[in-house]
């Protein structure tokens, strides 16, 4: 292991989509500090997506010192199971989620997020803020919060990078896992991601809630800066019905799930709407930049 590779494991989930998991794995290596592992779960690609991980990125991990595993489903087995198959070789002290829309924008990212979880043996999930990949680089996403009715709603969307109430560590109800990093603790008492949510949505905040339930602190620090393309990873999947999902799961998260954000201090519900904002491909935005 390098010198400069933090004790991390970061669990990347691939379906096609080959330029987007190409640019969220190399943008990892040239993080600083890097993480020791990545583990890809690819679920079934057939864009070439596997020949480049196992041929041109396996080579610039092994020279940047990172451990990089490789699981290879013959088809699409759902994120949750995906994930699950992820933290089962993942070695770190801290492990990250990462979809493949996601890219590296702080160059320091994962050296921020496990700074903040070693600040306070009580913290136990941690997510930076999520930006669109395009100038001025508004808000994607800066933690979650759910009404006393059970309705989401993403903080900090389509707001400007700098907006001051998004520019302070808080902790949050939950926080999507296009993008987090959490102590290897919290998985091991906990379990990992309930494959009742497969193949995705809701799976994130019911672990959110999970963790807390067990007495972990959830946050979201704007310190660290992800891109976030968007959607990438779920949308336009045609084996999958993902808006009869969304709303399948966010019924059994509602059902499970209720007694407790009806007691909690979340936004009214017509902050709740969401709103539908602009996004780019890779092919119009290119590599972004990478940031000190």
């Amino acid at each position: 292991m390098s010198e400069a590779n933090l004790p991390a494991s970061i669990i990347v989930v691939s379906y096609n989509k080959r330029p987007y998991t190409q640019l969220c794995v190399a943008s990892m290596l040239r993080g600083d500090p890097r993480p020791a592992q990545i583990v890809v779960i690819d679920n079934g690609s057939r864009d070439g997506t596997v020949e480049m991980l196992e041929g041109e990125f396996a080579a610039q991990a092994q020279a940047a010192g990172v451990e990089f595993a490789l699981i290879r489903n013959d088809s699409n087995v759902g994120a949750c199971t995906a994930r699950n198959q992820g933290l089962a070789v993942a070695s770190g002290e801290y492990i990250g989620f990462m979809d493949n829309d996601i890219a590296v924008r702080s160059c320091g990212w994962l050296g921020v997020l496990a700074g903040v979880l070693e600040e306070d043996p009580g913290f136990g999930i941690v997510g930076p803020k999520l930006v669109f990949p395009f100038e001025p680089y508004d808000i994607q996403h800066a933690g979650a919060a759910i009404s006393r009715s059970g309705r989401v709603k993403y903080l900090g969307r389509g707001e400007p990078i700098d907006a001051p109430e998004h520019n302070a560590r808080r902790e949050v109800q939950c926080l999507i896992s296009a993008c987090w990093l959490m102590r290897a603790e919290v998985p091991a008492q906990i379990g990992g991601l309930d494959e009742v949510f497969n193949p995705a949505q809701f799976e994130d905040f019911d672990f959110c809630y999970r963790a807390r339930e067990a007495g972990w602190t959830v946050l979201y620090d704007p310190v660290a800066e992800m891109y976030h393309y968007e959607s990438v990873t779920t949308d336009n999947s045609p084996d999958v019905n993902y808006k009869y999902v969304t709303i399948r799961n966010g019924m059994e998260f509602k059902r499970r799930w209720r007694q407790v954000f009806e007691t909690e201090d979340g936004p009214p519900d017509e902050e709740c709407r969401w709103q539908t904002l602009e996004t780019r491909p890779i092919e119009q935005t290119g590599i972004p930049p990478i940031i000190d």
